[in-house]
């Protein structure tokens, strides 16, 4: 990564004409061209440098989460910033969409924008300007999803028990040909979550074949649709699904009412990330529920650790599974 020195090298000036052009201070309209050029052809960012070097603070945090669209995550976004705000503290929010470039845009300007700390709740498997993020000395969490190769705390949902008492709920609605939608394919957090429910089927003597684990890059119901479709058309269809992404579990829902089918009668539906109105569908959706707001308000306290120079390890809230009728439960009586 280039340097205000290399900066300097190539525009032919010494480093404090290019600290006077980089603040607005050059008198010579040649030598400022120069040295912008040499800026761009370098691709040398100043405030890295200046950020290593300042004292003052702009009580600014950034947060780039990976999909707003995603009602998990808008919530997520709305917790980090109530936080943020009691505290003091001003919060930019950029949505990478699911897109690692997009993404980088973000980080690059939220870095250039001299921020205090940095929030990521990572599209795919991450990108290169984690890394510089990293590099540049600017306090990181991560956020929901962990990234490898990233050296940062990372605040998420423990979906171990929940998982574990998922299975268990199914053994004993007799639910022995469960299936899988995992979204995103090969990340870390999808993969755990997929491990974690195999291993616990497995406690109560039920298979997960690979036949019947599917995955999409395209989280939405769209991509939902899609997976509960290649699922319905197996030779021998799940009597349950799990979809891993509560847009998915959405499109899953689409797809076994276009085919006439019934929730609960011919398959079950459960979705990992509840939503104030999986409460209100016909029947009402089981789900895995994650301290959302919470996870929230540890980000923001978790980043302002790393910004005060302490260790901040990372952070495991537990999720919890969130019986209603879409498994084939029995309604609850009030008498």
């Amino acid at each position: 990564m280039a340097n205000i020195k290399d900066v300097a090298e190539r525009a032919g000036v010494s480093v404090a004409t290019v600290s006077r052009v980089l603040n607005g201070r050059s008198p010579v309209a040649a030598t400022r061209d120069r040295v912008l050029a040499a800026v761009a052809e370098l691709g040398y960012r100043p405030n890295v440098v200046a950020r290593a070097l300042r004292t003052a603070r702009t009580r600014t945090l950034g947060l780039v989460i990976s999909d707003l669209r995603n009602p998990f995550f808008t919530e997520l976004a709305d917790a980090v910033e109530q936080e943020a705000r009691r505290l003091g503290y001003s919060l930019i929010i950029g949505n990478a969409g699911e897109s690692p470039r997009q993404q980088d845009d973000h980080i690059r300007t939220l870095l250039d924008r001299r921020i205090d700390g940095l929030m990521v709740s990572s599209a795919g498997t991450g990108s290169a300007m984690l890394g510089e993020a990293v590099a540049s000395g600017t306090p990181l969490v991560l956020l929901d999803r962990p990234v490898p190769g990233v050296t940062a705390p990372c605040v998420r949902a423990e979906g171990r028990q929940a998982l574990a008492d998922l299975a268990a709920h199914l053994a004993e609605l007799g639910r022995r040909r469960p299936a899988v939608i995992v979204a995103p394919a090969g990340t870390p957090i999808g993969d755990e979550r997929l491990e974690l429910f195999r291993a616990a089927l497995a406690g109560h003597q039920i298979a997960l074949p690979a036949e019947r684990i599917v995955s999409s890059p395209d989280l939405s119901p769209a991509g939902g649709q899609r997976m509960m479709r290649a699922l319905l058309d197996l030779p021998e269809p799940p009597d349950a699904v799990l979809a891993t992404d509560n847009l998915m579990a959405l499109g899953g829902l689409d797809e076994v009412r276009a085919r006439g089918l019934r929730i609960p009668g011919d398959v079950a539906l459960v979705a990992f990330d509840d939503v104030p109105w999986f409460a209100h569908t016909d029947p009402p959706l089981t789900a895995i529920a994650q301290p959302t707001r919470d996870l929230g308000r540890a980000a923001v306290h978790t980043l302002l650790e790393r910004i005060e120079g302490r260790e901040a390890p990372s952070v495991l809230l537990p999720a919890q599974l969130v019986p209603r009728r879409s498994c084939g439960e029995r309604p609850r009586s009030d008498h």
